[in-house]
């Protein structure tokens, strides 16, 4: 069984206030959530208006699909901020649990 965590260091220009960021953020979460089936929660910078950091994590029996999934998630939070932010990092890592 291997877990994929992946944290997304988000930029939010356009965002001034903490309820603007919310706005991008909660729905983000809540999406990958229902429509990828993956864990996802904002686990960083919740003082900063402009920033965020989303993670969310992946478990499979099977690498290969753990990895393909917590990949479609980066495309799809990519595609998400088009418009309202961009990926500025993404750190992952892998844990096979035996």
């Amino acid at each position: 069984m291997l877990t994929v965590s992946v944290l997304l260091t988000i930029g939010i220009p356009q965002s001034h206030s903490l309820k603007e960021k919310r706005g991008v953020v909660r729905p983000l979460v809540e999406r990958l959530r229902t429509r990828l089936h993956v864990t996802a929660t904002e686990a960083g910078l919740q003082e900063r208006v402009d920033a965020a950091q989303v993670g969310f994590a992946v478990v499979s029996g099977d690498a290969a699909t753990a990895r393909a999934v917590a990949d479609e998630a980066c495309r799809f939070v990519g595609d998400y901020l088009i418009g309202r932010g961009e990926i500025i990092d993404t750190a992952t890592e892998e844990t096979l649990l035996r």
